[in-house]
């Protein structure tokens, strides 16, 4: 058995059924590996940052690791920025990298690069076998890596001539640990903190934002008057009818500061204490207020869930969750607005969704409209690098392919990775992607007119940097180019119409809904 094969083995032995592939041909035993294992599935993508992303979203829906196979360090460098937003979600991913011979690096051929390094900017290990002995050891120990909780990102460099050498054996990938309990004295002292009267905020996060830890949230709050907040980027919220829900922190420091104002402490349970998302001149970076305290019930990695049903036990054991009753608003009518095409959305979004929220300034209304649809889940761009959104959902629908996955892709976030629409319609996947037309890098807009309330700075409705009409993007053309049926809404009579013809078939569709930016 060569080295590629034990690779690709142990994967399948450690639960792993999916690989995500961009290769070259450094990579070709590698390929040869996986065609010849046939537990194993390859998702071919044409750009690493697809790969990447679908990996993420893949995990966060099945739960368990993806792979990805890419092809030496600038294909790894390719994949690095939605690696950063799993990184940021805690997604367990174990990329496959595949790298020269030891004596053809030596004479620093034009692909050769310090690959590990690369490994090391997503701070999570990097292994790399010597022999074929070592593929399947490392692999099994790259597993174990990756879902180590709360799960992080694992790299394995494929030596080609390990990848071609016989002598290797499958590796014995360990069994996945638990998340580790919370100290039940530090349960007793977050409630104490709570029966102790002071105005107190609850900032959640991580598994956290499933059903049992939203309802063990919302008895805490009915029963103490805490304030429960969701950390502001999350990666897999359980929203909809039956499930309590919460205002996500605010994304510009005024906003979390005003949610936050007059809280004497600030408890965490699966996310971080809140920090601004950029630095401003005149703002905090750390959004506590002075004169509280923050104090942490749960780590992230820990199991935040079981805390908090243990707290809600404490403080409010007579109490029930408040839930949100089913309810959908009306159709709306008219062109469409940043408000209506949420409306749309709310009103047809069918049972088991899974939405992918990339929709950026569009989308400030849709987790209220949301609120009272069919239970869904909804995955968010977590890192703050653009292009995650339309990646995840090939994911997604490679984890749940019994489920419809709506993705809300603003413009601007779009045209990063375009190409997984190729990938959607290769695979057939049930995606239907809006995308959010506005022409602008309306976010830069916002923050423009943020930063240009002192004296001396520019007009952003004029700054040909946030325009993109300059050509305009026609996404109907772009997405029938890959194999996507497509169409334009620029009414919500017409977005209704056509996204529910798009749910009712199976297959990838696209929307190019034209919407005003955001003021």
């Amino acid at each position: 058995m060569n080295g590629a094969e034990a690779l690709m083995r142990t994967l399948v032995d450690g639960g792993v059924e999916v690989v995500f592939t961009n290769p070259g041909t450094t990579e070709l035993h590698l390929v040869g590996a996986l065609d010849s294992v046939p537990q194993l599935r390859g998702v071919l993508a044409l750009f690493e940052g697809v790969v990447t992303g679908a990996a993420d979203g893949y995990a966060r829906i099945a739960g368990k690791p993806a792979a990805t196979l890419l092809h030496l360090g600038p294909g790894f460098a390719y994949g690095l920025t939605n690696l950063h937003n799993s990184r940021r979600a805690n997604s367990p991913v174990v990329n496959i990298v595949g790298d020269h011979p030891t004596y053809h690096n030596a004479v620093d051929p034009p692909l050769a690069s310090d690959i590990a390094a690369l490994g090391g900017w997503l701070r999570g290990p990097v292994r790399r076998p010597e022999n074929p002995a070592g593929a399947g050891t490392d692999a099994a120990a790259a597993l174990a890596d990756a879902v180590e909780p709360p799960g992080q990102i694992a790299t394995v460099i494929m030596p080609a001539d390990v990848s071609w050498s016989d002598g290797a054996a499958v590796g014995v990938p360990a069994a996945a640990q638990p998340a580790p309990a919370v100290a039940a004295d530090v349960i007793n002292q977050v409630a104490q903190l709570i029966r102790g009267g002071d105005t107190a905020a609850l900032v959640i996060g991580g598994p956290a934002l499933r059903e049992a830890g939203l309802c063990a949230a919302s008895r805490i709050a009915a029963a103490t008057g805490v304030r429960v907040l969701q950390e502001l980027y999350s990666n897999r919220v359980e929203h909809g009818a039956g499930l309590p829900t919460f205002p996500r922190l605010g994304f510009y420091p005024d906003q979390a500061l005003e949610q936050l104002a007059g809280v004497h402490h600030v408890i965490t349970a699966g996310a971080k204490a809140p920090v601004a998302f950029f630095a401003y001149s005149d703002k905090p970076s750390c959004l506590v207020p002075p004169d509280a305290t923050t104090h942490v019930l749960a780590e992230v990695g820990q199991d935040a869930e079981a805390a908090l049903t243990q707290l809600a036990d404490l403080v409010a054991p007579e109490t029930t969750a408040r839930v949100t009753e089913p309810r959908r608003p009306q159709l709306p009518t008219g062109p469409l607005t940043l408000q209506s095409w949420c409306d749309v959305v709310a009103a047809l979004l069918p049972e088991r969704a899974i939405v992918i929220d990339e929709s950026v300034s569009s989308g400030t209304a849709l987790a209220h409209a949301t609120a009272g649809a069919p239970r869904h889940d909804v995955l968010m761009q977590t890192g703050g690098a653009m292009g995650d959104g339309m990646p995840l959902a090939v994911g997604a629908a490679v984890a749940a392919p019994d489920r419809p996955v709506v993705a809300l892709i603003a413009d601007g976030c779009a045209m990063y990775t375009p190409t997984a629409l190729w990938t959607q319609a290769r695979e057939q996947l049930n995606v239907t992607t809006v995308i959010l037309d506005n022409h602008s890098y309306a976010i830069l807009r916002q923050e423009w007119n943020y930063y240009s309330r002192r004296p001396g700075t520019g007009d952003p409705d004029t700054n040909p940097q946030f325009d993109l009409t300059n050509p305009a993007i026609d996404f109907v053309r772009l997405a029938e180019s890959f194999g996507v049926p497509a169409t334009r809404a620029t009414t919500a009579e017409e977005l209704t119409e056509q996204l529910a013809n798009a749910l009712a078939e199976p297959g990838p569709h696209l929307i190019q809904a034209v919407i005003p930016p955001a003021a």
